[in-house]
């Protein structure tokens, strides 16, 4: 039976030809198919890496394996291949396709400009001591 946040069988048997094989020193990784499963309850309930459940073994397992896959370009490949079998079936909605357009705004001393009064100059259009601001100067 598979859980909320895991692989089907069906999902499995077509990412795991595509993940890369522990060539190198020392032991042997832990099983794929488990740590992509604890990778995506991390990522669908947005948990921290130190908040996931000790039942899913060590969080820098998992941490490490997510951070290598994402510097090897195995997560693009995983992606890429995904997106054009289901697209090739025609199991792609491509009109539900978001853009987030996400805005955070910031006040305009945030990007650097002079505050009024502060050490490294006045505001050029602040007003002036003995200057009168609503009619035509005296002279």
């Amino acid at each position: 039976m598979v859980r909320r946040h895991e692989l089907t069988d069906a999902a499995w048997a077509r990412i795991e030809p595509l993940l890369p094989v522990n060539t190198g020193p020392g032991g042997r990784w832990r099983d794929h198919r488990q740590v992509i499963n604890r990778i995506l309850w991390k990522i669908r309930t947005g948990a921290d890496w130190r908040d996931i459940p000790e039942r899913y073994g060590p969080w820098q397992t998992l941490y490490q394996r997510f951070r290598r896959w994402s510097a090897d370009g195995t997560w693009d490949r995983l992606l890429a291949r995904v997106q054009t079998h289901d697209d090739a079936i025609g199991a792609v909605d491509w009109s539900a396709v978001c853009v987030d357009s996400t805005i955070v705004r910031a006040h305009q001393y945030a990007a650097g400009a002079r505050k009024k009064g502060s050490a490294r100059g006045r505001n050029r259009h602040a007003r002036r001591p003995g200057r009168r601001s609503g009619g035509p100067a005296a002279g």
